[in-house]
């Protein structure tokens, strides 16, 4: 008889991006340190220990980056480049965890759910603070808006548990506070006023996070592009780590806009003599790095 069909091996979700310190991904109740481009699944369960931080990019662009002993979950992670069906749910349980959202959430249905809260992303940055112990009725979630790199500032929805709504943020550097709510309801989103210090505090977050996505869609296409490359390679070694796992990630110019979602329109930078995929044209200057006289190679590293 014909030998039965394998079944097809799970296709990865994201890649580790950054990473300082330690931190450990959960899957079929094991628990597994991470490296940079590592590869990332659904129902995943990732989370630091103290002093660490994390980021993460999945394939649609949508970054997380965790701070010092926090913990996600990968609960729902559907994502189709051009589809009209696209969802994600991200499950923040504990600590503080920065995002910018991208196609998913302008494509589709991105949601982040808290002990207390489920925030709908319409298409940007923010902060979820989940204390150590916070539940249904105990300790207040934080949940604040910030602009994109762009400044584009987006949209969330704030609802309880059961879906009903709570608040929505519009405006960069605004939040809420998710508190017990009085007089019968059950929570209440209370609006939060943030100190100059809490902003500047959170403007270091926001960055690393929008550095993170840019080195993370680095990742995710490399990472596609070599399991594209090589079918068989996790098939036949499928215990063995992808090239170059644990390597702090250079930035490449010609790979910035190598996913969906981004920000195409992004004025070149002064110094860039040619934007990814141009040509260099005969009697153009060198690129930094390039010896004189040799023939520039698109691509090279």
């Amino acid at each position: 008889p014909a030998a039965s069909a394998q079944p097809a091996a799970p296709e990865p979700i994201g890649n580790v991006a950054t990473l300082t310190g330690t931190a450990t991904v959960t899957r079929n109740s094991t628990a597994t340190p991470l490296q940079i481009r590592d590869d990332i699944f659904a129902n995943d369960e990732v989370a630091t220990s103290g002093t660490s931080s994390l980021g993460i990019t999945f394939n649609d662009g949508t970054t997380f980056n965790l701070r010092a002993n926090a913990r996600i979950t990968i609960d729902n992670y559907v994502y189709e480049d051009g589809g009209q069906q696209n969802s994600a749910l991200f499950n923040v349980t504990k600590g503080t965890a920065a995002f910018v959202a991208a196609a998913v959430a302008k494509t589709g249905d991105m949601k982040i759910s808290t002990p207390t809260a489920t925030l709908g992303i319409r298409g940007t940055t923010g902060l979820v603070e989940v204390p150590e112990g916070a539940t249904a009725t105990s300790r207040n979630v934080g949940i604040k808006l910030y602009p994109d790199a762009d400044g584009h500032v987006g949209r969330i929805e704030v609802n309880d548990r059961s879906g009903a709504s709570l608040g929505v943020l519009t405006r960069g550097a605004s939040g809420f506070a998710i508190r017990p709510g009085t007089g019968g309801a059950r929570f209440a989103a209370v609006p939060l006023t943030i100190s100059p210090q809490q902003i500047t505090r959170d403007q270091g977050f926001v960055r690393q996070v929008h550095s993170a996505q840019t080195l993370g869609r680095q990742v995710v296409t490399e990472q596609r592009d070599f399991r594209r490359a090589n079918p068989d390679f996790r098939r036949a070694n499928p215990a063995a780590p992808y090239p170059n796992r644990g390597q702090p990630v250079q930035p490449n110019p010609q790979r910035q806009n190598g996913l969906p979602g981004q920000n195409r329109n992004t004025p070149q930078q002064p110094g860039q003599q040619n934007r990814p995929g141009q040509m260099q044209q005969p009697g153009q200057p060198n690129r930094p790095g390039q010896q004189p006289g040799t023939p520039g190679r698109q691509g090279s590293q």
